[in-house]
């Protein structure tokens, strides 16, 4: 059974699947792949769409695995796009649309591979898509619920790809065997309001996080790892919403983003943040508070058996070599991990979330191609 990955792509993108909506996307995969002798659980929770679905039997000796999401972010201004956001237009050997790079290509691809060996090699053991419709919101009843759903019901993964876009130029030259993990802390610096011609009436919180803000951000966390870069910090936003030239504010808040390495862990930052934000209150006068939003946390996959299957892989059906990176954001690979080994391959990524978001047709195919050979390479 051949699924042409192209088509299923333009179908997917014709699903005005916005986080949280499924717009049909799901419903589409769920429909094709049962055709092809899935076994498929919708995993919903709360307002979010899941779709599970296994070929062979639950608990074969060797089971490969596939994750990736349907959900999309928002259009923008429609107008500024040439093709329509929800058209999947073609022209030439771009497919134009909503998700079609990030990622609804990529599960069209990982679908169309998986459907044709299945039911044209039928391999020893067992093939598992974990398809979301919450990557791009929260993520907490997305790729959480379908793990959740799995431990319940005894369902398991030996090893995972997830099909994000990781290639920055050309197909084929970078996997992704770890990330960076991510947090934001949102600090509320107190002081006490009164005229600001009367000082010693009033205790000013803007000096305060303004210390605050030059020490943290001046902090050089690490050096880097072998396979990461250095930790960064960024000051995202300092708001007081103070229009009164004459009045000293009562609060003020800020705001950093943290993207770190394996030196360190979100409990170890959250400690060193609390510390130096006491110890600006000491000096201040002023009250701090601090509240944390951790995204993930940094993993690496060491390189080993999967990495050199993927690779192998790449290699043989696009003639390109790729590089093993920790670089980039967060993606789902960072809650798959605490359930299997992981890495990421995918498409090439500049083109995500743009107006006129576009795919390469020939690379939809080439990834199609290198998922198949994945497979065939990891049951022969």
């Amino acid at each position: 059974m051949e699924i042409d990955p192209v088509s299923l792509t333009a179908d997917l993108v014709r699903c005005p699947s916005v986080t949280p909506e499924e717009g049909g996307a799901l419903q589409l995969l769920e429909t094709l792949l049962s055709q092809a002798g899935f076994e498929c659980t919708r995993v919903d929770r709360g307002e979010v769409s899941n779709l599970f679905a296994r070929w062979g039997e639950k608990g074969a000796a060797r089971t490969f695995g596939f994750n990736g999401h349907t959900d999309v972010v928002p259009v923008g201004d429609a107008a500024a796009w040439t093709h329509p956001p929800f058209g999947a237009e073609i022209d030439g050997d771009w497919l134009y649309g909503r998700g079609a790079t990030d990622m609804k290509s990529g599960v069209a691809a990982f679908a169309a591979a998986a459907i044709g060996f299945v039911t044209e090699t039928p391999p020893d053991g067992a093939v598992i898509l974990a398809i979301t419709g919450d990557e791009e919101g929260p993520s907490t009843d997305g790729t959480i619920a379908i793990l959740d759903w799995m431990e319940e019901h005894g369902e398991r993964m030996d090893v995972c790809i997830v099909g994000e876009p990781t290639c920055p130029e050309t197909l084929g030259d970078m996997i992704k065997i770890g990330r960076r993990g991510a947090m934001t802390a949102h600090f509320v610096v107190r002081g006490k309001q009164g005229h600001s011609a009367y000082l010693h009436k009033a205790l000013n919180p803007m000096p305060a996080v303004a210390m605050l803000a030059h020490r943290l951000s001046q902090h050089r966390l690490d050096e880097g790892t072998d396979h990461f870069d250095p930790s960064t910090l960024s000051v995202v936003t300092i708001d007081t919403g103070n229009p009164a030239a004459n009045v000293i504010p009562a609060e003020t808040r800020m705001s950093v983003n943290i993207r770190f390495n394996d030196t360190h862990t979100s409990a170890s930052l959250t400690d060193w943040l609390k510390a130096e934000a006491d110890r600006v209150a000491d000096e201040t006068g002023t009250k701090i508070s601090m509240d944390v939003r951790v995204s993930g946390e940094a993993f690496l996959t060491p390189e080993g058996d999967l990495s050199a299957l993927v690779a192998d892989a790449v290699r043989t059906e696009t003639n390109v070599t790729p590089v093993f990176s920790t670089t980039g954001g967060t993606s789902d690979a960072r809650l798959v991990r605490a359930h299997c080994p992981v890495v990421e391959f995918g498409l090439v990524g500049h083109r995500m979330h743009e107006v006129d978001e576009r795919v390469s047709i020939s690379d939809i195919r080439g990834l199609t191609r290198v998922y198949r050979r994945i497979l065939s390479d990891y049951f022969a």
